[in-house]
């Protein structure tokens, strides 16, 4: 919502870069009127508490930065003049990097408004916003001084995560910013000084339709036991395709669901299930840890954000063939090498033991990449899906892996497909231009032959 037209330049700035509220830019004017206008708006701000000394000294810069860009242009024949006492003048289409940089919690802000998956905070270098999957350096941001990063990175951190860092020179984190949204980030020391990543993460638990997923998928929330992986590389949307299947449950069901992440991404309101998110490091030691326990704790639906290590691996496993559904990511290219990741992991000696219980717990396998579209707005994924079919299931037992390529070629009446098929698909319908799809293609050379 858009402030009164008669609000100051300097509210409307703080105002627009989600700095204070409006609750507290109208209770500081209306002080302001009651004491005759004897002080500035933004003096009056800082003594509420709702502005920082540092975040106003930068919102100043910015109001300058915005009056002497307005200044340098003639102003269009019958618009006013903007008054260097700040008074009715919007702010400008661009958002000054100055009020944008004033606070973490601005530049987040103006970040989603942009639509950038990621915001990255590096010393020595301008702030860069990921959009699109490529990496743009903020318009007009200088490079960070190192101070000035570590100001921006220890906006998110807690008093905790602060000793965590200065222990391990790493966190993980989770950031919550009202009216915009929830962000996934990790703060690190390098050799320049403080540097952080923040992930943008939807408010509300995402929907097959609105991540451009196929209805299709939907079919995979019906199951009550098994286990179901998303995987791809970092970034590919897989934990988002992940949420939307915890929330197709949570609506439609009445079980117990208990999510271990780390750190807790998509929140989920208790819809028909009771859904229970436990954060490691803040709530459980680990992903182990939290496994272990929560096979005493009358699970229907395990949702586990990251199977990393042999022991989760088992415990998922074991979760699974004892009557639980087992959600979860692994950072893993297609379907064949996924189920050789999980069979590998494990000693040689355990690995025959292990494919029987893989070929008849594991559900499907969801292998996602994002791609640019061809009409650059937005990003589309492409899909490689594996449906545990007995035939499927017989090759995995029989360590026979290398044939899947061939049941996935020829499973569509299952619901499978290879990722190079989607990939064709969507090149074919415009979505994707071909040299997009080449360079996430598994087999290029194939590819190019199948007139996509």
């Amino acid at each position: 919502m858009e402030p009164p037209a008669d609000t100051p330049l300097l509210g409307r700035l703080a105002l627009h870069y989600q700095l204070v509220t409006r609750e507290q830019l109208e209770r500081a004017a209306r002080l302001q009127v009651e004491e005759g206008s004897t002080r500035r708006l933004g003096e009056i701000l800082v003594a509420q508490g709702s502005l920082s000394e540092r975040d106003l000294e930068r919102l100043l810069a910015a109001q300058r930065e915005l009056l002497a860009r307005q200044q340098a242009q003639p102003p269009a024949p019958g618009a006013a003049a903007p008054s260097p006492a700040g008074g009715a003048e919007p702010p400008a289409p661009a958002a000054p990097a100055a009020a944008v940089a004033a606070s973490l919690d601005a530049l987040l802000a103006h970040a989603v408004a942009r639509g950038a998956s990621d915001v990255h905070l590096h010393a020595g270098a301008p702030i860069q916003l990921r959009i699109d999957g490529a990496l743009e350096p903020l318009d007009g941001a200088p490079p960070l001084a190192p101070a000035e990063a570590e100001r921006l990175a220890a906006g998110a951190l807690d008093a905790e995560q602060r000793r965590q860092l200065a222990a391990s020179g790493q966190v993980d984190l989770a950031y919550t910013l009202a009216g915009v949204g929830r962000f996934r980030g990790n703060v690190y020391r390098q050799q320049r000084g403080l540097d952080a990543v923040f992930r943008a993460i939807p408010a509300a638990p995402p929907t097959l339709d609105a991540l451009g997923l196929p209805r299709t998928l939907a079919r995979f929330a019906n199951y009550h036991q098994g286990i179901v992986l998303f995987t791809g590389p970092a970034g590919c949307g897989k934990s988002a395709t992940m949420a939307a299947l915890v929330h197709i449950v949570n609506e439609e069901r009445r079980d117990h669901i208990i999510t271990i992440e780390d750190p807790i991404e998509v929140v989920h309101p208790s819809l028909r299930c009771l859904v229970n998110q436990r954060q490691v490091g803040r709530d459980t030691g680990s992903f182990a840890r939290a496994l272990r326990a929560a096979l005493r704790e009358d699970p229907d639906v395990l949702v586990i954000g990251e199977l990393r290590d042999l022991e989760t691996i088992s415990l998922a496993l074991t979760a699974a063939e004892t009557g639980h559904l087992v959600f979860a990511t692994l950072h893993t290219n297609n379907a064949v090498r996924t189920v050789n990741r999980l069979v590998g992991v494990f000693p040689p000696e355990q690995q025959s033991q292990i494919r029987t219980m893989v070929s008849e717990s594991l559900r499907a396998v969801v292998s996602q990449r994002l791609l640019r579209r061809a009409d650059g707005a937005g990003r589309v994924p492409a899909l490689e899906v594996l449906v545990n079919t007995k035939a499927v299931a017989n090759l995995i037992r029989e360590s026979k892996t290398f044939q899947i390529r061939s049941v996935l070629q020829t499973g569509a009446a299952h619901g499978m497909t290879l990722l190079d098929a989607s990939l064709a698909e969507l090149v074919r319908g415009g979505a994707v231009a071909r040299e997009e799809a080449l360079r996430h293609a598994e087999e290029p050379q194939r590819f190019m032959g199948t007139g996509a």
